[in-house]
Formats: C-alpha cells, structure tokens, sequence
C-alpha cells in the first residue's frame, strides 16, 4: 500500500524524494509486489534510505537509479530478470516504478487509491473500474500495473499498539515490531529511566508513575500488550482496560498467573465474556523464555491478527 504519511514527511525533510516500489514480478521476487523504498539525497553517503525491496544487488542498483532521476525527476520503469541482470538464482523478472516527488508534487489519491500513468497514455477503462468499485463500493484494490497505469490503495491509518512495559522483554518487543510498517507504538512505564537510551522511531514514549491511569488515553480501538514489572500493575491495567475498552489485548505470565487474574477481574465485577478477550499466555511457548524469544512469537501474532479476523483470534 501507498504511505502517503511516510512520504509526505520524508519531502518535508529532504526536499525531493524518489520512491522505488514493486509494480509486478514473474516468478520469484524477493518482495511482494507494493513493497517500495524512498531514496533521498545525491549519493549513499550523503543521503538516505527508507523501505526495503528486498535489499541485495536488485536494491542497491534501483537505489542508484533512483539518485540518478533526483537530479531529473520525472518516473521510469524497469523491468529487471534477475538472473540474467544480476546473476541471482531466483529466476523471476521484476518491474519496478521509481517517481520523484516534490512538496508540490505528492499524489493525490481518489476514493482511497492512487492512480497514475507510469507509462504513458489516458486511464485505460480497467483503471476506471477499479476506482468506480472503490468510489461505489468500497472495494479495495490490489497494487497492479494495468496497461502502463500503476494502481496502489493509501495505507490505512496504522494500528495503535500500547506496549506497557520497558524491561527486558518489553524492549526486545518493541525492537522486533517498531520498524514494521502500519503500527503506531506507544509505549509506557513507571518513570523514564525505565526505557533505554535510544528509542525506535516511531515509538511514542509515555513515563508515568500512574501508568494505569494512561489507559484513559489510549484509544479504545487500541491494542494492548502487558508486560510490567508487577502483577499488582499488570491487574490494575487488566481491569482498567476492559472498563475503557480495547481491540485486542494480551498479557504476559503463566496459566497460573491468568488463572489467578480470572479470579480476581470476576471479584471485580467484569463477566467471563469480556475476561476472555485478554490473552494469556502470550508468545510461542515453543520458543522458549529467552526475552527475544518471547518477543519473536509475541510479534508473529500481533502480525497474524493484522490479516485475520478478530472473531476468530478471540476464540479461545
């Protein structure tokens, strides 16, 4: 999907940006198609790079290219075999968009989707079908290359995800899910020394001796993953939450431990129903306690539940 946020901040702050993205392949890529990239700057090593389409040779030459058109602009597409180009053994074919884009120069989108001639010619009528399906019906398109028009839909606004926690397993979570795309991570603890010294991008982070009281901040479309320090916190927190409302919400510690906050959150007032919805244990058992172990299979299912129905992860 188009981050049109992600691209509107990185012209703000670098001026012209040009963005490589994947419009098609045939047979094996080392992305799917829609993962895209933005270079700035006239050299690697005074400019910068954000987004990965897949690295090795195939992103190190379309990331030369792509300084090349910054002091042009305009867009080109290249369709690179990757055996024959590159001497990789994947065997596929890659068609790749690069576009420069100014502050006066940032798509526009309609009905949620960006379209545009990437080759040339007026919108072909398939392209005009999709976006009517999207204007009339909400349907979402697939990115796709249509007859030299390349269709991408905007990201849609990212998850919320309140991590609540800095020790060891809360910052070995955060490092795995902060560079992912479409989450917007907050993340919260007692007091500030509790976080480390260098924090991920995008990763808001709220130092509080009140954690709990946060929870009334936190969106009630929010997801939650608790990992504090304390059981008392860690139930002040559950407690809270199914009063203010949430998404989904997961709790670090053991079938004891759940067995026990079941007890507890029903003394509370809450009903089995709504004391179901937190998830606990959370992680993969099978990978072990080591804090990045856990962190792995905690990450692996917060990316399950971005393509799989809520219904569904709910069920216990």
């Amino acid at each position: 999907m188009f981050d049109l946020e992600a691209l509107a901040a990185a012209v703000a702050a670098h001026g012209c940006v040009a963005r490589v993205v994947i419009a098609a392949h045939d047979g094996s890529s080392p992305r799917e198609v829609g993962a895209s990239m933005l270079i700035w700057g006239d050299t690697a090593q005074v400019g910068g790079q954000s987004g990965t389409i897949g690295g090795g040779a195939l992103e190190w030459q379309a990331a030369e290219r792509a300084r090349a058109l910054l002091t042009v602009g305009g867009c080109r597409v290249d369709r690179v075999a990757l055996g024959p180009a590159l001497g990789q053994c994947c065997g596929g074919a890659v068609t790749l968009v690069t576009e420069v884009h100014a502050v006066a120069r940032l798509p526009c989108p309609e009905a949620g989707v960006v379209a545009r001639a990437v080759g040339g010619g007026d919108m072909p009528l398939a392209v005009k079908r999709l976006l009517d399906r999207a204007r009339g019906q909400g349907v979402v398109p697939q990115v796709q290359l249509v007859q030299g028009w390349l269709v991408e839909p905007v990201l849609t606004p990212p998850r919320d995800l309140w991590v609540w926690g800095a020790g060891h397993v809360g910052r070995a979570l955060v490092g795995v899910l902060a560079p992912l795309p479409g989450l917007r991570i907050t993340w919260v603890d007692v007091a500030a020394d509790r976080f480390p010294g260098v924090i991920p991008n995008g990763v808001t982070v709220l130092p509080s001796a009140d954690a709990a009281r946060l929870v009334g901040h936190a969106p009630k479309t929010a997801e939650h993953l608790i990992l504090t320090y304390s059981h008392a916190l860690d139930l002040d927190l559950c407690h809270r939450l199914l009063g203010h409302g949430f998404a989904r919400a997961g709790l670090i510690g053991s079938a004891t431990k759940w067995a026990r906050f079941r007890s507890r959150l029903a003394a509370l007032g809450h009903a089995p129903d709504a004391i179901a919805r937190i998830r606990c244990p959370i992680g993969d058992p099978g990978l072990g306690k080591h804090p990045q172990a856990i962190a792995i299979g905690v990450a692996a299912a917060v990316l399950r539940e971005a393509v799989l129905p809520l219904r569904q992860e709910n069920t216990r």
